[in-house]
């Protein structure tokens, strides 16, 4: 059996792709056979993770690829990149840990939560992006045709869930209750990333139900990182330099140093 056929049977189409490449570049480098071996099998495995990778993000179903590298920290001096910085280290995917992003629209919440998904999925985590009106049909269709244990079940697997726009419509009790057993499913299992432009003493409003947002609020917020976002719309930006929009001094009053007082005084 000779070299192509056994690169053929191991799979390593990668390497099997720029073999000749390495040769060459080992001959002119003057590498010994343990350098050699090292350089091929690292092609090999860099090109399956790029491979699973791309994957990964195709299931994720993000609305678009964001990076933190490409997040403009200097318009939203709010934001604590040291914070950002350790949650880019996913020790929160580890330990099951929530991400909360809050603030009004166009501050950057989506970019953070998208850019902290990729970051999983080139970790090699499962990720799964939602919107709140996406999930919320899922749930009450799966409900409708007697699936709802199976689909909550499927919600589980992805180590990282992506909820996005949670506060832009009130819900109904019904579906308060599906949102809370999905948390609650999840809770201490897998983490969740939501934003959110309410402020949590608002979230019984959102949800209808004090007693439920209470409930809700326990599981996200008792293993969380709460990231509160204030400033001007980074979108309508050139707008207003433009002096074609009003500056708007007015913010989303998102600010909670102790999320267990806002929890409490939803009760």
């Amino acid at each position: 059996m000779n070299l192509e056929q056994l690169l053929d049977r191991l799979k390593m189409e990668h390497l099997q792709v720029s073999l000749d490449t390495l040769c060459e570049h080992a001959s002119k480098a003057d590498l010994n056979y343990r350098e050699f071996l090292e350089q091929a099998l690292s092609q090999e495995w860099g090109g399956r993770h790029q491979r699973g990778f791309e994957s990964r993000l195709k299931q994720a179903r993000l609305p678009w690829v964001k990076t933190l590298e490409q997040f403009d920290f200097s318009f939203q001096p709010s934001i604590d990149k040291k914070t950002v910085r350790e949650l880019s280290g996913l020790g929160f995917v580890e330990r099951s840990e929530n991400v909360v992003l809050l603030g009004p629209p166009g501050v950057g919440k989506t970019h953070l939560a998208v850019a902290l998904a990729v970051k999983a999925a080139e970790a090699c985590h499962r990720v799964l992006f939602m919107s709140l009106d996406r999930l919320v049909s899922t749930l009450i269709k799966a409900r409708q045709e007697n699936r709802l244990d199976r689909q909550l079940q499927q919600l589980t697997y992805p180590r990282v869930l992506v909820l996005d726009e949670i506060g832009y419509l009130p819900m109904t009790r019904e579906e308060a209750s599906l949102f809370f057993r999905l948390v609650n499913r999840r809770y201490e299992r897998a983490s969740i990333i939501l934003t959110s432009n309410k402020s949590f003493t608002d979230w019984g409003e959102v949800f209808g139900d004090q007693v439920i947002a209470t409930a809700i609020l326990d599981r996200l917020l008792h293993h969380s990182t709460t990231l509160n976002i204030k400033g001007e719309s980074y979108r309508l930006k050139d707008k207003r330099k433009a002096g074609l929009i009003a500056v708007n001094t007015a913010k989303v009053d998102t600010d909670n140093p102790n999320p267990e007082e806002e929890t409490a005084a939803i009760n």
